[in-house]
C-alpha cells in the first residue's frame, strides 16, 4: 500500500519560513517523480514545485526562489522549503508522487498517481 505522509504545516507570520516534509512509502521511491501542490478553499490545486527522480528541478510561477524542494532517496522523502511567504500562501499543501517513466511534466495534479493528506499551513498578516 502505497503511502504519502505530509508534516511540518502550521502558523506562520507573513515574511516567515516552513519545511514542508512528505514521507513516501510502499513502492521504490527512486522511480517517481515528486511534486507539492496547495489548494486554497474554493480554488483548484495549484503546483508550487516538483523534482524529478534524477533531481530535476521545476518551481511554480509565484515560487520563484523562495520555494526550494528536495528529496533524499535514502530517506524516502521530499521537502519543501519556503521563505518569505505571504498572505497569498494560506492553503492545504499537498505532496504527490508520479510514475517516473510516465511521460508529461509535473504540473499538472491530475496526472499524478498516489497523493498525501495534505498539511495546512495558515500565513497570518
Amino acid at each position: 500500500q502505497v503511502q504519502l505522509v505530509e508534516s511540518g504545516g502550521g502558523l506562520v507570520e507573513a515574511g516567515g519560513s516552513l519545511t514542508l516534509s512528505c514521507a513516501f512509502s510502499g513502492v521504490d521511491f527512486n522511480n517517481y517523480n515528486m511534486g507539492w501542490f496547495r489548494q486554497a478553499p474554493g480554488l483548484e490545486r495549484e503546483f508550487v514545485a516538483g523534482i524529478q527522480w534524477h533531481s530535476q528541478r521545476y518551481s511554480g510561477n509565484f515560487a520563484n526562489d523562495r520555494f526550494t524542494i528536495d528529496r533524499d532517496n535514502a530517506k524516502n522523502t521530499v521537502t519543501l522549503r519556503m521563505n518569505n511567504l505571504k498572505g497569498g500562501g494560506t492553503a492545504l499543501y499537498y505532496c504527490g508522487g508520479k510514475e517516473g517513466q510516465r511521460g508529461g511534466g509535473l504540473y499538472t495534479a491530475r496526472e499524478y498517481d498516489y497523493w498525501g493528506q495534505g498539511t495546512q499551513v495558515t500565513v497570518s498578516s
